[in-house]
């Protein structure tokens, strides 16, 4: 299934809900951002970015990406403020604010239930999960195209993937078959690590990067579920624009650049990341961190009260005199019974050719 990373990147594990969002599926991904994993700099100065001349690149939106029920993952209803998943062998049943219209299933299909997230269900709470039949453990496998990792029911409503994801997924291994050389990709707020696999499974070299220890130790062990050790993937714990500064000043450089912030979160040192202040800089970074012949530069946002216009103008700001097309819109999930859409976050990428 794929996607598939403080506050609202708990960066997984234990993390938070928290802001949501018109046109964004803010509360899970909020959730996991603030749960696993600590973001960014205490006190951060909030760096000036110069705007750079050139011809701004091609545009191409509004792109709407949209994940259909497979095998692997399936969004099965929604409505009423809920949502009804199939995860492999499992449904679960989870908050979703989006979700304002009716379901279409009748309640006996929802009453199947494997899972059903309860409690406080507040996007800043913590709720419990109950299991209407067999319990089931806090770890379970599952798969998305072929790679196995591992689930969790957290307190935080989210299980460690984010479906939407896929989409990004698809079109980052693309680039790494049709590069026809070695590929080096950096993961920053990396999550639970579904990206790095994928990357690393079609070739790549990767660098997973998440301030969460528990994010990055869940994301060693997604590695080994997935079969996938003796693949150069590098885990570092590390707060995000701290580790991109360092890696331009080693003159380290990457082909493609995932960035997925939270939207607010806190690193392991008590940083402070706000996604609007600190966003110009981080996005300036992954410019200056790229190769001579770099792929693509992919960011998501969830959890903030905007347009994919904003994150749209940035990036092709940024990558002015770069050439290339910039691409924005949302990530979306077909649901499998009325065929209706779930919104879930707004993406923009710059991508090479």
């Amino acid at each position: 299934m794929k996607p598939s990373r403080d506050k609202r990147r708990d960066h997984r594990s234990p993390r938070l809900d928290t802001l949501r969002v018109a046109g964004s599926r803010a509360s899970e991904q909020e959730a996991r951002r603030e749960q696993a994993r600590p973001s960014a700099g205490r006190n951060r100065v909030v760096q000036e970015v110069v705007r750079r001349g050139g011809p701004l690149p091609g545009e191409r939106l509004p792109l709407i990406l949209e994940v259909a029920p497979n095998d692997d993952y399936a969004l099965l209803d929604s409505g009423d403020g809920r949502k009804l998943e199939q995860y492999g062998p499992y449904r679960i049943v989870r908050p979703e604010g989006q979700a304002i219209w009716r379901p279409a299933w009748p309640e006996k299909e929802w009453q199947r239930a494997d899972a059903i997230f309860t409690g406080d269900t507040d996007e800043e709470g913590i709720g419990r999960w109950r299991f209407p039949g067999t319990p089931l453990g806090e770890t379970w496998p599952m798969k998305h195209d072929g790679i196995d990792y591992l689930g969790r029911f957290t307190s935080f409503r989210h299980v460690g993937v984010f479906p939407e994801q896929a989409s990004h997924w698809d079109h980052m291994k693309g680039l790494i078959a049709a590069a026809g050389r070695p590929v080096r990709v950096l993961n920053l707020f990396g999550y639970t690590g579904l990206a790095s696999l994928v990357a690393s499974a079609a070739g790549a070299e990767v660098t997973h990067v998440d301030a969460s220890k528990k994010a990055v130790q869940w994301a060693r062990e997604n590695q080994e579920a997935a079969r996938l050790t003796d693949k150069p993937i590098r885990w570092i714990v590390e707060d995000a624009q701290k580790f991109a500064e360092r890696e331009a000043r080693r003159d380290n450089r990457y082909d493609i650049i995932l960035l997925d912030p939270p939207a607010y979160g806190r690193g392991p040192k008590g940083e402070v990341w706000q996604l609007f202040e600190n966003l110009p800089a981080m996005v300036e970074l992954c410019r200056s961190i790229l190769t001579a012949r770099p792929l693509a530069v992919v960011l998501t946002a969830y959890s903030i009260r905007a347009s994919f216009f904003a994150i749209h103008t940035l990036m092709r700001d940024v990558f002015a005199g770069m050439g290339g097309t910039v691409e924005s819109g949302e990530l979306v999930i077909r649901e499998k019974s009325a065929g209706r859409v779930l919104s879930t976050s707004l993406f923009s990428r710059w991508v090479a050719q």
